[in-house]
């Protein structure tokens, strides 16, 4: 159980399993997509899988981050390579990101008040560390 996102797109079978569900285009499209993996996150719950709905929890944290990226860059891109990594100016993006972001937002903090996700969270962290 990594910090964050960390490990979300090597964990197999997780990341074939959750990943090809994982859009933010419009916020259509991110809504499909975060019902889907909001639904895979309750059904490892339901098999006792923690590391499944961390997994789906960590793919809609990273629906949030991303769009929000793309809702204040544009184009996704936070720093230009080719000027030494500055950092561009921030507001050029899609401001249909934001509400991208903010579906994702929502599921995220849903997944993360579960309270057998909690439950099995803490017994996780209490016996691996």
């Amino acid at each position: 159980m990594g910090k964050g996102e960390q490990g979300v797109l090597i964990c197999e079978p997780y990341k074939s399993e959750i990943g090809q569900y994982w859009r933010f285009k419009t916020p259509e499209v991110a809504g499909q997509s975060s019902d889907k993996i909001y639904a895979m996150f309750i059904s490892y719950l339901n098999e006792g899988d923690f590391v499944g709905a961390d997994m789906a929890r960590k793919y809609l944290q990273m629906g949030f981050t991303r769009s929000r990226r793309y809702a204040n860059y544009k184009g996704g891109k936070k720093h230009d390579p080719d000027q030494g990594y500055r950092q561009l100016e921030r507001g050029t993006g899609e401001a249909q990101k934001a509400l991208s972001a903010s579906i994702f937002y929502n599921k995220w903090k849903l997944a993360e008040a579960n309270e057998k996700y909690a439950i099995l969270k803490k017994q996780w962290k209490n016996e691996r560390g």
